[in-house]
């Protein structure tokens, strides 16, 4: 199948298609309008593009109380936003990304949707946690332009950004989108490997089970597991990955001696733990119903949203002091 090359009309982007306004994609149309991108939005929901234009206005608030973005943006960002349940208005777009439900069926039929609006030379990025980027391009018409751009919660104040290269993605689509993740703000990590998880999900993932295995065997509650990981993993996150953790704590001739004695004991299971998935099954959505491993009433929601909304914004400081981006020319 031939390639197209990614759209060359303009240097660079700025009119940014995104589709998918949940969670996720209220914080990547937030951090597109805070630095001056037109953001063309399509849900199929009007209540989701109600709640995002709200949260939208949260976050570009935010970051010009907390992050020292200027003032104006307040008032200037609505008219650089447009959404609606419409695919076209997509083809005036530069570089779209995907940001539907974490469902395979649900992307397949989204980016069908994006590829009958768009035109072949424009870069279309998923925002996926687990799903293999290769498999999602089987059935593209131009998988050469076709990328994972994984982001993290709230997308508008981290820096977190993974790229994912599948089988058929070609440099300039990837260069492509490296270059509009540093016009962000980003710092965006490259996983050369299309493996389902991709870097952070996949070490995310094997701490969650281990913590799962840790509650279900009755070693430790919930509240202390937290409590012990918060103080722990909460120190050094921020500043190292875990393999420098290592070479600052001992290095790696010690932990080997540790890990000898503690990797035997760890879960090894390949199915769903059964506290999770007895949660999954009952409907449990954490703060959004109230309902996870622990329970929340609508204040006690709204606070921890709140406090990790305030959590991140300072740890982006903290990175701007500790490891500064190059300077950019701002728009």
């Amino acid at each position: 199948m031939p390639t197209a090359r990614p759209r060359s009309s303009r240097a660079r982007p700025e009119v940014i298609g995104l589709v998918g306004l949940g969670l996720l994609g209220r914080g990547i149309a937030a951090c597109f309008l805070a630095h001056g991108f037109t953001v063309v939005a399509v849900d199929r929901s009007p209540r989701q593009r109600a709640v995002a234009r709200r949260a939208i206005g949260q976050a570009i608030d935010d970051l010009v109380r907390q992050r020292g973005f200027p003032a104006g943006l307040r008032r200037s960002w609505p008219a650089r936003y447009r959404a609606s349940d419409d695919f076209r208005p997509l083809a005036g777009c530069d570089f779209v990304v995907e940001s539907v439900t974490e469902d395979p069926a649900a992307k397949e039929e989204a980016l069908a949707r994006i590829e009958d609006a768009v035109a072949a030379t424009t870069v279309v990025a998923s925002n996926t946690s687990a799903i293999p980027i290769s498999r999602m391009q089987r059935r593209r018409r131009h998988p050469g332009r076709f990328i994972g751009m994984h982001w993290a919660e709230p997308a508008h104040a981290t820096r977190f950004m993974e790229l994912i290269r599948g089988r058929h993605t070609t440099a300039a689509a990837f260069r492509a989108a490296a270059e509009l993740g540093r016009r962000l703000g980003k710092d965006p990590c490259l996983c050369r490997k299309d493996v389902p998880g991709f870097i952070v999900n996949r070490i995310g993932y094997a701490l969650y089970r281990e913590a799962l295995h840790l509650l279900e065997t009755g070693v430790a509650d919930a509240e202390s597991i937290d409590r012990g990981m918060r103080n722990a993993l909460g120190l050094w996150a921020t500043v190292c990955g875990p393999l420098r953790w290592i070479d600052l704590t001992g290095g790696p001739a010690a932990y080997a001696k540790a890990m000898q004695q503690v990797l035997p004991t760890l879960s090894n299971a390949r199915t769903l733990p059964p506290a999770i998935r007895k949660l999954a099954d009952s409907g449990a959505r954490g703060i959004l119903n109230g309902r996870g491993f622990f329970r929340y009433t609508p204040a006690e929601a709204h606070r921890w949203e709140k406090l990790y909304r305030r959590h991140a914004l300072h740890v982006a400081a903290l990175h701007d002091d500790y490891f500064p981006l190059p300077k950019r020319t701002k728009k």
